[in-house]
């Protein structure tokens, strides 16, 4: 029997999907599981990767009855995950806490002390040190949490975990260190001595050595993972990484000139370059970390979808009220009758890199509705995108258009505000979910049923649509932009005066998270 299908597991945010496709590129079921994210502190978020995990192994059994297959067809599975997402694994590979979330500012002083170094290892983040990614969160493990640092054997990523249960092998994948660890495979791997100048002398003994790319095969699945998961056991686990990056897989992005527009929870600008060239408020150029020989550049947006599954949540306590609130922000006029957003609700990752920055809203009268609020909130996040491309333009890395992925292909109203917000045509693929998607296309070169990731996914990628922007929409965005950057100025003194009372403040006694096995 041919094997000749492979799985895509993405573990986002909110919850686990994965996909089942053949190695032309025909998927033939998902299905997804949510699990609760945690958020004990302003600014902190946690989850239990004993959740993940359940809910990876309800949408892998689900996915692949849907798929009305013979599980002996199925070659390989790949897992992805949020980037950024802490593990601390104990002696025996356990969790001894909750992960901390991507989305967790608590370590941005200890971000800050790292970019006062000014070490040469910083210059992919000329942007600033970003509080989400590990190294400040290690750092603040252990001048804040010495007994759970003390604890901890092994730090690693959400997908080295998922990678872990699913092998029963212990390894750090190559492109999320690369992107989010400063790890350089070009300048001699990790960077010793900066990470001493930051406090952090010796803690490499506590990163795993085995160190596969995005698409190296790890191992068959273990035999728990076989049952668990109700796969055959020779299936072979295949190395994944940070969940916007796999995307660039399923988008076909992977060549100088291409960019991808990730959306979802947060949103991700992803172009590809071929020269080591460093942009002001992005992140990057990071070599080798999707494809060998070629660089990506980063900007970001912490919270996007987040924003609107935010105010959605407010106004809906159960249900799907989606359709009918973004119905009534279309309704609304442009510019949402004169109210301003910043979309900083767990502060801004590029171009200002900076997590003391919090949510605004301001214009508000009597006259506004709800459906203006929704208007405003969207236009916030476009806006957000634009003010990221206006820096890789100031730098003369024009984009000319961008491959889209995720949500916000969800809402054909929020897709052409995206290429109107920024003056750009907008790809549309035939496989939207383009995080399990690329996790299933790097699942099959893994195997064998492809050569390169450029190859799988030239083979398994198709477009089906393009999106342009309205000349006319466009200009009137230019002018919310000039007052979005002019409200982030005046604002940005009372809100890091606000987030410091915060850090300040005793933290709310509350009911402790579901406890996670030790």
């Amino acid at each position: 029997m041919a094997r000749d299908i492979t799985i895509g597991l993405d573990c986002g945010t909110g919850g686990a999907r994965a996909l089942v496709c053949d190695a032309a590129g025909q998927v033939l079921a998902m299905a997804t599981r949510d699990y609760p994210t945690h958020y004990p502190r302003p600014g902190w978020a946690t989850q239990a990767p004993v959740d993940w995990w359940r809910a990876a192994c309800g949408a892998i059994r689900e996915a692949v009855e849907r798929a009305r297959i013979d599980p002996a067809r199925i070659a390989a599975i790949c897992a992805d995950g949020t980037s950024s997402t802490l593990v601390a694994l104990d002696a025996d590979l356990e969790p001894v806490a909750e992960a901390i979330l991507w989305m967790d500012n608590r370590a941005s002083p200890q971000a800050h002390r790292i970019e006062a170094t000014g070490h040469a290892a910083l210059r992919r983040s000329r942007a600033g040190v970003s509080a989400e990614t590990a190294l400040p969160k290690i750092l603040w493990l252990r001048e804040e949490a010495p007994e759970r640092f003390a604890r901890t054997r092994w730090f690693v990523e959400m997908a080295d975990y998922l990678a872990l249960k699913l092998s029963g092998r212990l390894t750090l994948g190559q492109n999320l260190t690369i992107n989010r660890w400063f790890y350089d495979p070009r300048a001699g791997g990790w960077p010793e001595d900066f990470l001493s100048a930051i406090g952090l002398q010796g803690i490499t003994a506590r990163f795993p050595a085995e160190m596969p790319a995005l698409g190296d095969p790890i191992g068959p699945l273990c035999a728990a993972a076989a049952a668990e998961t109700g796969l055959p056991a020779d299936v072979l686990v295949v190395a994944g990484g940070t969940d916007a990056y796999v995307a660039m897989v399923g988008l076909n992005t992977l060549r100088p000139g291409e960019t991808a527009l990730i959306t979802g929870t947060s949103h991700l600008v992803l172009p590809v370059v071929a020269e080591d060239v460093e942009t002001e408020g992005l992140f990057g150029p990071h070599p080798d970390c999707v494809t060998r020989g070629r660089f990506v550049m980063e900007g970001g947006q912490v919270s996007s979808g987040a924003i609107l599954r935010w105010w959605h949540d407010l106004l809906h306590e159960a249900g799907d009220g989606y359709g009918p609130l973004l119905a009534e922000a279309e309704a609304a006029p442009a510019g949402a009758n004169g109210l301003v957003v910043l979309d900083f609700w767990q502060g801004n990752r590029n171009p200002f890199t900076d997590y003391d920055l919090q949510g605004a809203i301001w214009g508000l009268t009597l006259k506004h509705s709800r459906a203006d609020v929704t208007r405003a909130l969207m236009e916030a996040v476009a806006l957000g995108t634009a003010n990221i491309l206006g820096r890789l333009s100031a730098r003369g890395l024009a984009v000319d258009s961008m491959t889209l992925a995720g949500g916000a292909l969800r809402s054909p109203f929020w897709v052409q505000m995206h290429a109107d917000a920024t003056g750009t045509p907008l790809r549309i693929p035939e496989v939207g979910d383009a995080t399990a998607f690329g996790a299933a296309i790097s699942a099959a070169v893994g195997a064998g049923l492809h050569p390169t990731l450029e190859t799988a996914a030239e083979r398994m990628v198709r477009i089906r649509d393009e999106v342009h922007p309205d000349p006319e929409r466009t200009v009137q965005f230019r002018a919310q932009l000039d007052l979005y950057l002019e409200t982030h100025a005046a604002l940005r003194p009372l809100m890091h005066r606000m987030a410091a009372r915060s850090r300040a403040s005793p933290a709310p006694v509350a009911a402790p998270p579901a406890a996670v096995p030790a």
